[in-house]
């Protein structure tokens, strides 16, 4: 049990180093915060108690307690969360719970997110929680990643999730619809490319955008150059991605790649276009980026909002995009038959 409690110790803190996130593990660095945990014994013996990470971004602490099994996740009691010894010792949404209660009530900062998180990187759950001065508990939905709780994130999420107010980066359908209309628009201005071709364009810049938090791939480096043009640069970050992902075997990763060479060797897309002053392929990945990447990552209600975009965008081509053997499933969707798939085989 050991070992795999510190695997779930490792890999929490791989999402943290992700998301650019410095928390410190079992106590902190801040006085105030140590000075409460001295009395925070999970045992409620009045002894010293340290989370798995602690630390504060902006003006919340973020606490995180992780158990390496998802069947040790939550506890309720009835319809709350247990605050009895043996569920905060047990279970990591109870103990974060406990951890945040107790520094809400000893420390001077008065917001706080406590995160339990139990599982691995394959089979995991993360489940945040908003805990006031009142001591009072609000559940959040469950997330992917810490990615929200960064210092350039966390307020906008806090104005979301908490405070339930409508943010700056929110979309309406209407917005919706003219991106999907521009953008389909502009893949025939100034790319002059085929219904069929405009989906594996834009698939495929939206794979290579999860490349920039991995480091591997950067709009700003989409330069027009002639020796490595951007579609070989996007070509390469999509290849990156799939191999991420884990795409296999070989032959089913090649002919997935195959259908995005269109990127790279489209010559009208990586040379700069007199209008743009940019080739076509970087006004898209900045098009994309701006407008529906940062929009549906990392936000539970990404499917709605890319499904609509989806159906919008392909309905210019004449149809539902499964002519051209598109179809996008919603995630929970493909999670709740992968569960049954799992339970069968069990």
């Amino acid at each position: 049990m050991a070992k795999k409690e510190a695997r779930t110790d490792l890999w929490v803190y791989d999402l943290l180093k992700d998301a650019e996130i410095e928390l410190d593990p079992q106590g902190s660095s801040i006085k105030e915060i140590d000075d409460a945990l001295k009395t925070a014994s999970k045992k409620g013996t009045g002894h010293v108690g340290f989370p798995e990470y602690v630390g504060v971004v902006k003006d919340f602490i973020i606490v995180i307690e992780d158990k390496p099994k998802t069947d040790k996740h939550k506890l309720l009691n009835g319809t709350v969360i247990s605050l009895e010894q043996s569920a905060v010792v047990d279970y990591a949404v109870n103990g974060a719970l406990y951890y945040a209660k107790h520094l809400a009530r000893n420390t001077t900062y008065k917001k706080v997110i406590a995160i339990g998180v139990s599982g691995d990187k394959k089979k995991h759950k993360i489940s945040p929680l908003y805990i006031d001065d009142t001591e009072y508990y609000r559940e959040l939905p469950d997330v992917e990643s810490f990615i929200s709780f960064n210092e350039k994130n966390i307020d906008e999420y806090y104005t979301k999730e908490v405070l339930k107010e409508d943010t700056n980066t929110e979309k309406e359908l209407a917005e919706i619809l003219r991106d999907a209309a521009e953008l389909h628009e502009d893949l025939r201005n100034y790319g002059n490319l085929k219904d069929i071709d405009k989906p594996l364009v834009v698939s495929g810049i939206l794979l290579a955008l999860n490349e920039i938090e991995k480091k591997s791939f950067s709009i700003d480096n989409l330069v027009g150059d002639t020796v490595e043009t951007d579609g070989q640069k996007i070509y390469k970050a999509i290849e990156s991605n799939l191999k991420r992902v884990n795409v296999q075997p070989q032959v089913k990763l090649d002919k997935i790649l195959s259908q995005f060479a269109i990127i790279r060797d489209t010559q009208i897309l990586n040379e700069i276009n007199d209008t743009l002053g940019e080739t076509p392929l970087k006004y898209y990945a900045k098009f994309l980026y701006e407008k529906i990447f940062k929009s549906i990552k990392y936000t539970s209600s990404s499917e709605d909002y890319l499904g609509r975009f989806y159906g919008e965008f392909m309905s210019y081509s004449g149809g539902d995009g499964q002519t051209l053997g598109i179809v996008l499933t919603p995630k929970h969707i493909t999670e709740l038959f992968c569960d049954q798939i799992v339970d069968k085989l069990a």
